[in-house]
């Protein structure tokens, strides 16, 4: 947050259209001064200013005052200026009018403009200069003491929030060793985390906030922080330095070490990278890893921690500053990877770098990964992020957990560690990028239900295969949104170019929703419920207060996960294909289905944003949006019903920000992408079973009550858990797999 100094914020616009009334009625000439240091009418006195005006006191010309004599002492002083005082020069209504006038459209006119203006009002051109010097003192400091109280007020609402949150924190550790003690109940655990991620960001913003204040004139940093909160004072690295063991120094250390372990592992051969039989993909030959980066030696054998290593090569079509300020910006970040990452905050910064293009940057940052499923425990990592450029074509983003230390943050949790991680990125003609992404992590492994063990325990799940092939679809799409040259067969059912984009933007909002409701991640308390088929299906709901972009109300989640013994590409199609959509389908009342608009948002056919028309019994369109995606990992058929004239509207081209919709829809993953270990090492491993079908996801989301304040109700439940075993059932008739 900083504070503007241009005298035409918008956020004043109604404070200055009083300043300009009032400047009507009465306005005063004022000696001239430094206008930045409190003359030409305004002189700072602390973190006020007074502005010498006839309201707010007393002002001098040296126009209109006579000479004064010398006096014999103090109180003849007082009394020689109460007589002496000199008057004001008032001017007339017309006279400001005309000013103000020019004053809007040049706050600071030439001599050449002061001359005319004061040939036309009868003025002397000094007083011109000192009116408009006078103004803009006026109006800076009423704008400078309308920021400071907005400041002031966020500053005490921000420590207010930190203190309560630093005392559930101090009540949740050991007096003796400040380490975590540990609670039978997850749930107050969990909560602990979100306290201390939350608290960690409002110490960043006050840290913002603060010097931000420091530069305000007068000293209000000094008025806005007492004494007793000088811990306030230090920073949020200095905190988590303690916390987690590590100082500023060595984490600096330490990501110079990770940034040179990472170029030598995106850029190794034979024998530290072999290539997979199975799947053709490269895998970590851990001893030769032990052997080559022997500091990378840790406790991996113990307490069910296993490694797992990977090593991608793809191109983006991304150029490369682009894609470097993804990495640096936590939120495009996440847009990004919006089906593997369901929470990530930048913590701190702890050193930002040469320039503007965030070379050097160093970050400490925390993430939960998942997967499109409640039945995958999230991964929960705290990390280092650094970014720097190598050469004027080649960037590297590395990201590197701290150590032992994180061994604090939470018994709750799964324990992961992020080893040298992330991308070396080499910008290539027209717009595209080479990216060697390297992942490298530290687990303890945790219970998997048994469909998914073989995606999860082989590295397949949180791999660099899934990075970068989730990348490289992010970064088509949003390419495909950008394109002004749309070929005719890419856009049919939306005539412009406004109408097309703004279709883009609501589905992949939508999509995102849908990523973000199905995971494991503690945002959500899921609930196993039995179904009639035996199937494993989980409940969660939630309450929409406020935001616009979903029903208000209570929401009602339901997802089951099952293994079909019909391959995933096979599976996406059926599901994509609006002639096909009546055998799976239970919501529709029946009719014909036909295809209103189709928007190509990537190069294979699947990728691809969809309006289906169904005809209800009634003989009235019921229309569906439908966001298909694809890619070598993880295909997904997201979809929700929408108003007919507002899809229209947004369809024209009209702003979709506040079109609200409740997505459904299917994750799919082929469960044989590679049967083999996560790294070659000459330690045994319990090789996982080949298969040949696919994984998929089913989630329904359902508005359970348009009041938020209403009690999930069994009638609920079961109907949702009637409508997604229906489901199930009928896509195993249309695949004829009913007996799999």
């Amino acid at each position: 947050m900083s504070i503007p100094r241009d005298y035409a914020s918008p956020a004043l616009s109604l404070s200055l259209a009083g300043v300009y009334r009032n400047a009507v009625r009465v306005e005063e000439e004022v000696e001239e001064g430094d206008e930045e240091s409190g003359g030409g009418g305004g002189v700072y006195r602390g973190d006020t200013v007074e502005v010498s005006s006839e309201n707010t006191g007393t002002g001098r010309s040296e126009e209109d005052g006579d000479e004064e004599g010398p006096l014999e002492d103090d109180g003849d002083i007082s009394r020689s200026k109460n007589k002496k005082r000199k008057k004001y020069h008032r001017h007339t209504t017309d006279q400001i009018k005309e000013m103000e006038a020019l004053f809007k459209e040049s706050p600071h006119p030439d001599e050449k403009q002061r001359q005319q203006l004061s040939d036309r009002l009868g003025l002397a051109p000094r007083q011109v200069k000192f009116w408009f010097q006078n103004r803009r003192t006026q109006i800076k400091a009423m704008q400078e003491r309308h920021e400071n109280s907005l400041m002031k007020s966020e500053m005490e609402k921000l420590r207010e929030e930190n203190r309560s949150m630093r005392d559930t924190i101090n009540k949740s550790c050991c007096p003796n060793c400040g380490s975590l003690t540990s609670y039978s109940d997850p749930t107050r655990t969990t909560e602990d985390q979100q306290l201390r991620i939350e608290n960690a960001k409002l110490r960043a913003e006050i840290e913002k906030l603060r010097e931000v204040i420091g530069k305000v004139p007068g000293g209000a940093t000094a008025s806005s922080c007492s004494p007793g909160q000088e811990q306030d004072n230090s920073s949020s690295v200095d905190y988590y330095s303690g916390f987690l063991g590590v100082d500023k120094s060595k984490i600096l250390e330490l990501v110079e070490q990770a940034m040179e372990e990472l170029t030598r592992m995106a850029s190794a051969r034979e024998p530290l990278w072999v290539r997979s039989l199975e799947s053709g993909r490269e895998i970590l030959n851990y001893d030769e890893y032990l052997r080559e980066f022997s500091r990378g030696v840790s406790s991996c054998r113990q307490d069910r921690r296993s490694i797992e290593a990977s090593r991608e090569t793809g191109v983006v079509i991304l150029d490369v500053g682009r894609l470097v300020q993804s990495f640096i910006d936590v939120n495009q970040w996440k847009e990004m990877f919006p089906c593997m990452i369901s929470k990530a905050a930048t913590v701190d910064i702890i050193s930002s770098g040469e320039g503007e293009n965030g070379n050097g940057l160093v970050q400490l940052m925390f993430a939960e990964l998942q997967m499109m499923t409640p039945m995958i425990p999230t991964r929960e990592i705290y990390f280092v992020r650094y970014c720097r450029q190598h050469n004027p074509e080649t960037w590297a983003v590395v990201d590197v957990s701290l150590g032992a230390g994180e061994d604090r943050i939470g018994s709750s949790l799964l324990k992961c560690r992020r080893l040298p991680s992330g991308c070396i990125i080499e910008d290539k003609a027209s717009g595209h990028c080479k990216v060697t992404w390297v992942e490298h992590t530290e687990c303890q492994r945790g219970p998997v239900h048994s469909i998914y063990r073989p995606v999860v325990n082989s590295g397949v799940a949180f791999g660099a295969w899934h990075w970068m092939a989730t990348l490289q679809l992010h970064c088509e799409r949003l390419v495909f949104s950008m394109a002004t040259n749309v070929p005719t067969k890419d856009s049919s059912g939306v005539s412009t170019l406004a109408g097309r984009k703004s279709t883009l933007k609501l589905a992949q909002r939508m999509a995102f929703s849908f990523c973000k409701a199905v995971g494991a991640s503690s945002l959500h308390t899921w609930t196993r419920m039995p179904t009639k088929n035996g199937d494993d299906m989980r409940i969660t709901s939630r309450k929409n207060l406020s935001d616009p972009g979903e029903p208000g109300g209570l929401i009602l989640c339901a997802v089951s996960s099952v293994w079909l013994p019909v391959p995933a590409s096979a599976l996406f199609d059926f599901l994509r294909d609006d002639a096909r959509r009546s055998e799976w389908d239970m919501l529709p009342t029946g009719g014909s289905i036909h295809t209103v608009a189709s928007i190509a948002k990537g190069q294979d056919r699947g990728n691809s944003v969809v309006l289906q028309a169904v005809k209800a019994g009634d003989s009235r369109d019921i229309w569906f949006l439908q966001d298909s995606s694809t890619n070598s990992y993880e295909s997904m058929v997201v979809y929700a019903p929408v108003d007919v004239p507002t899809m229209q509207s947004v369809m024209s081209g009209c702003d979709s920000g506040d079109v609200a919709v409740l997505p459904s829809g299917f994750s799919i993953l082929p469960d044989g992408l590679d049967a083999s270990t996560p790294v070659i090492s000459n330690t045994p491993e319990a090789k996982p079973a080949e298969s040949g079908g696919s994984l998929v996801t089913v989630a329904f989301q359902l508005l359970a009550d348009t009041s938020p304040a209403a009690k999930l109700t069994m009638e609920s439940v079961e109907a949702v858990s009637s409508l997604i075993s229906s489901t199930i059932h009928n896509i195993k008739k249309a695949m004829r797999c009913e007996d799999g």
